[in-house]
Protein backbone atom coordinates (compact mmCIF):
# COMPACT_ATOMS: atom_id res chain seq x y z
CA UNK A 1 0.00 0.00 0.00
CA UNK A 2 1.20 3.49 -0.84
CA UNK A 3 0.39 6.11 1.76
CA UNK A 4 -1.41 9.19 0.57
CA UNK A 5 -0.38 12.59 1.94
CA UNK A 6 -2.97 12.56 4.75
CA UNK A 7 -2.17 9.02 5.94
CA UNK A 8 1.53 9.84 5.93
CA UNK A 9 0.84 13.08 7.86
CA UNK A 10 -1.20 11.16 10.44
CA UNK A 11 1.59 8.62 10.92
CA UNK A 12 4.22 11.34 11.17
CA UNK A 13 2.08 13.19 13.73
CA UNK A 14 1.70 10.08 15.90
CA UNK A 15 4.82 7.99 15.42
CA UNK A 16 6.32 9.34 18.64
CA UNK A 17 3.04 8.74 20.48
CA UNK A 18 -0.46 10.16 20.68
CA UNK A 19 -0.80 13.67 22.06
CA UNK A 20 -1.43 13.52 25.82
CA UNK A 21 -4.61 15.57 25.73
CA UNK A 22 -8.28 14.86 26.42
CA UNK A 23 -9.09 14.53 22.69
CA UNK A 24 -5.94 13.19 20.97
CA UNK A 25 -7.61 12.45 17.62
CA UNK A 26 -8.99 15.98 17.50
CA UNK A 27 -5.49 17.35 18.13
CA UNK A 28 -4.11 15.19 15.32
CA UNK A 29 -6.92 16.33 13.04
CA UNK A 30 -6.08 19.97 13.66
CA UNK A 31 -2.43 19.30 12.96
CA UNK A 32 -3.03 17.53 9.63
CA UNK A 33 -6.01 19.55 8.40
CA UNK A 34 -8.77 16.93 8.64
CA UNK A 35 -11.80 16.35 10.82
CA UNK A 36 -11.52 14.17 13.90
CA UNK A 37 -13.91 11.64 12.31
CA UNK A 38 -11.74 11.45 9.18
CA UNK A 39 -8.59 10.84 11.24
CA UNK A 40 -10.32 7.98 13.09
CA UNK A 41 -11.62 6.54 9.79
CA UNK A 42 -8.13 6.70 8.28
CA UNK A 43 -6.61 5.00 11.35
CA UNK A 44 -9.20 2.22 11.05
CA UNK A 45 -8.50 1.78 7.32
CA UNK A 46 -4.73 1.68 7.86
CA UNK A 47 -5.19 -0.90 10.60
CA UNK A 48 -7.50 -3.02 8.39
CA UNK A 49 -4.87 -2.92 5.63
CA UNK A 50 -2.09 -3.90 8.01
CA UNK A 51 -0.24 -0.57 7.79
CA UNK A 52 -0.80 -0.06 11.52
CA UNK A 53 -0.88 -3.09 13.80
CA UNK A 54 -2.35 -1.44 16.87
CA UNK A 55 -2.63 1.71 18.91
CA UNK A 56 -1.78 1.16 22.54
CA UNK A 57 -0.19 2.48 25.67
CA UNK A 58 3.40 1.61 26.53
CA UNK A 59 3.54 1.81 30.33
CA UNK A 60 6.78 2.21 32.22
CA UNK A 61 6.81 -1.12 34.06
CA UNK A 62 9.46 0.10 36.53
CA UNK A 63 7.11 2.88 37.72
CA UNK A 64 4.38 0.27 38.07
CA UNK A 65 6.60 -1.64 40.52
CA UNK A 66 7.63 -4.35 38.05
CA UNK A 67 11.38 -4.15 38.54
CA UNK A 68 12.14 -7.79 37.72
CA UNK A 69 12.07 -8.00 33.95
CA UNK A 70 13.46 -10.82 31.92
CA UNK A 71 13.36 -12.15 28.42
CA UNK A 72 12.89 -15.87 28.88
CA UNK A 73 14.44 -17.86 26.05
CA UNK A 74 13.50 -21.42 25.14
CA UNK A 75 14.84 -24.22 22.99
CA UNK A 76 11.57 -25.75 21.81
CA UNK A 77 11.38 -28.58 19.30
CA UNK A 78 10.72 -27.26 15.81
CA UNK A 79 7.78 -29.65 15.46
CA UNK A 80 5.97 -28.08 18.43
CA UNK A 81 7.04 -24.43 18.55
CA UNK A 82 4.21 -23.26 16.24
CA UNK A 83 1.64 -24.88 18.52
CA UNK A 84 3.19 -23.93 21.86
CA UNK A 85 4.35 -20.37 21.07
CA UNK A 86 0.81 -18.91 20.99
CA UNK A 87 0.00 -20.68 24.26
CA UNK A 88 3.00 -19.05 25.92
CA UNK A 89 2.07 -15.68 24.40
CA UNK A 90 -1.45 -16.00 25.82
CA UNK A 91 -0.22 -16.24 29.41
CA UNK A 92 -1.33 -13.18 31.37
CA UNK A 93 2.20 -12.37 32.53
CA UNK A 94 3.85 -12.58 29.08
CA UNK A 95 3.90 -9.18 27.39
CA UNK A 96 5.28 -10.34 24.08
CA UNK A 97 6.32 -13.65 22.63
CA UNK A 98 7.93 -14.52 19.32
CA UNK A 99 9.87 -17.14 17.43
CA UNK A 100 13.39 -16.44 16.14
CA UNK A 101 15.89 -18.60 14.28
CA UNK A 102 18.53 -20.37 16.32
CA UNK A 103 22.17 -19.30 15.96
CA UNK A 104 23.86 -22.65 16.45
CA UNK A 105 26.07 -23.76 18.00
CA UNK A 106 26.14 -20.86 20.49
CA UNK A 107 22.46 -19.94 20.68
CA UNK A 108 19.97 -22.84 20.65
CA UNK A 109 16.91 -20.77 21.61
CA UNK A 110 14.03 -20.29 19.16
CA UNK A 111 11.18 -19.01 21.38
CA UNK A 112 11.33 -15.75 23.34
CA UNK A 113 8.83 -14.53 25.96
CA UNK A 114 9.13 -11.27 27.92
CA UNK A 115 8.08 -11.61 31.56
CA UNK A 116 7.70 -8.84 34.16
CA UNK A 117 7.49 -9.26 37.92
CA UNK A 118 7.90 -7.39 41.19
CA UNK A 119 11.41 -8.88 41.41
CA UNK A 120 13.65 -11.45 39.80
CA UNK A 121 12.23 -14.18 42.03
CA UNK A 122 8.76 -13.63 40.57
CA UNK A 123 10.14 -13.78 37.02
CA UNK A 124 11.87 -17.08 37.87
CA UNK A 125 8.55 -18.44 39.22
CA UNK A 126 6.80 -17.42 36.02
CA UNK A 127 9.59 -19.05 34.00
CA UNK A 128 8.68 -22.26 35.86
CA UNK A 129 5.04 -21.90 34.76
CA UNK A 130 6.15 -21.55 31.14
CA UNK A 131 8.40 -24.59 31.53
CA UNK A 132 5.43 -26.65 32.75
CA UNK A 133 3.38 -25.55 29.76
CA UNK A 134 6.17 -26.44 27.33
CA UNK A 135 6.86 -29.79 29.01
CA UNK A 136 9.10 -32.24 27.16
CA UNK A 137 9.05 -30.03 24.03
CA UNK A 138 11.53 -27.73 25.79
CA UNK A 139 15.14 -28.85 25.84
CA UNK A 140 16.73 -25.79 27.50
CA UNK A 141 15.92 -22.29 28.74
CA UNK A 142 17.46 -19.20 30.26
CA UNK A 143 16.47 -15.70 31.39
CA UNK A 144 18.10 -12.53 30.17
CA UNK A 145 17.31 -10.03 32.93
CA UNK A 146 16.92 -6.35 32.07
CA UNK A 147 19.37 -4.00 33.75
CA UNK A 148 17.99 -0.71 32.41
CA UNK A 149 15.18 0.73 30.31
CA UNK A 150 16.02 1.25 26.69
CA UNK A 151 14.19 3.80 24.60
CA UNK A 152 11.22 2.05 23.04
CA UNK A 153 10.19 3.38 19.67
CA UNK A 154 8.33 2.06 16.71
CA UNK A 155 9.00 2.63 13.06
CA UNK A 156 9.93 6.18 12.12
CA UNK A 157 9.11 7.39 8.63
CA UNK A 158 11.86 9.22 6.85
CA UNK A 159 11.14 12.78 5.89
CA UNK A 160 10.17 13.09 2.25
CA UNK A 161 12.79 14.79 0.18
CA UNK A 162 11.62 17.98 -1.52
Amino acid sequence: MTLNEYDRAIIEATQAGLPLVAAPFEAIAQRVGLSEAEVITRFEAMQAQGVIRRIGAAPNHYRLGLTGNGMTVWDVTDEQVEELGPKVGALSFVTHCYRRPRALPDWPYNLFAMVHGAGREEVIEKQGEIAKLLGDACRASDILFSTRILKKTGLRLRQKEA
